[in-house]
């Protein structure tokens, strides 16, 4: 297994960080490493916002449901999906332009992660953790004040990144799924519940749990969160401009 395959099994989310600050230098290898990720016609259709105010780094940590790690992190990147960079381009050169829709945000959301996990890979090559944060899709309001977002400016994801503490690098990377129950070949089919079951037997030994005991706490922990119920609400704020008949504008 070479050097790079081998860091995609190592990786796991970094929660707990050294007080170790990230140089400028690896700052920078992180953000252009981000920057060489596949993108749709070469139109790189993000943002990334590198948060160094620490009071936007407090209040992102009480926005995104309460976790504290994030206000410690040394170094927080946000990804957007930007709709708005190439209209204004477009204008700018008196081009006949439409208003952006969904297949735009989506494009544009395409771009943003496939950056963002560009980076994730880069800073795992330098020993520096990271973990995703979803939640920055939550409270819509406050994060598009916050960050001064326009109405074409979508957050895709929150990195943040800082050297794992000791007790950190202990934590066990949890286990996936088995691949015979995530690959498929051709066309999708949904799995009979006795695959369904199967799927969990590993994390249920783990566990010490039954699977009806383990799947309904999850639920109501995750599915069902207030959080969960937020980001959907959120979410329909964010997309309420893509979902406008398109029209010239």
């Amino acid at each position: 297994m070479n050097e790079i395959i081998q860091s995609l099994y190592n990786r796991k989310s970094t929660r707990s960080f050294t007080d170790q600050n990230v140089s400028e230098e690896d700052r920078e290898l992180i953000v252009e490493a981000a920057m060489q990720a596949p993108t749709a016609g070469l139109q790189m259709l993000y943002t990334i916002l590198d948060i160094r105010d620490q009071g936007i780094k407090n209040e992102l940590a009480i926005s995104c449901d309460e976790q504290p790690f994030i206000a410690k992190a040394p170094m927080v990147l946000i990804f957007l999906a930007d709709c708005r960079r190439w209209l204004d381009c477009y204008q700018a050169a008196g081009a006949i332009y439409r208003q952006p829709g969904p297949g735009d945000l989506l494009l544009a959301f395409a771009d943003a992660l496939i950056a963002a996990q560009n980076a994730v890979v880069a800073a795992q090559s330098i020993d520096l953790g990271s973990c995703y944060i979803g939640d920055i899709l939550e409270n819509q309001e406050s994060v598009v004040k916050l960050l001064k977002l326009d109405k074409y400016v979508v957050p895709a994801a929150m990195l943040v990144f800082g050297y794992p503490t000791e007790k950190q690098k202990a934590v066990q990377k949890p286990q996936r799924f088995n691949r015979k129950y995530i690959l498929q070949q051709d066309r999708y089919s949904r799995l009979p519940e006795t695959e369904l079951r199967a799927m969990f037997d590993p994390r249920l030994q783990e566990e010490g749990s039954g699977f009806e005991e383990y799947l309904k706490t999850f639920c109501e922990r995750k599915y069902m969160s207030d959080f969960a119920y937020e980001m959907t609400r959120s979410a329909e704020e964010y997309l309420k401009y893509f979902y406008r008949k398109a029209k010239l504008l």
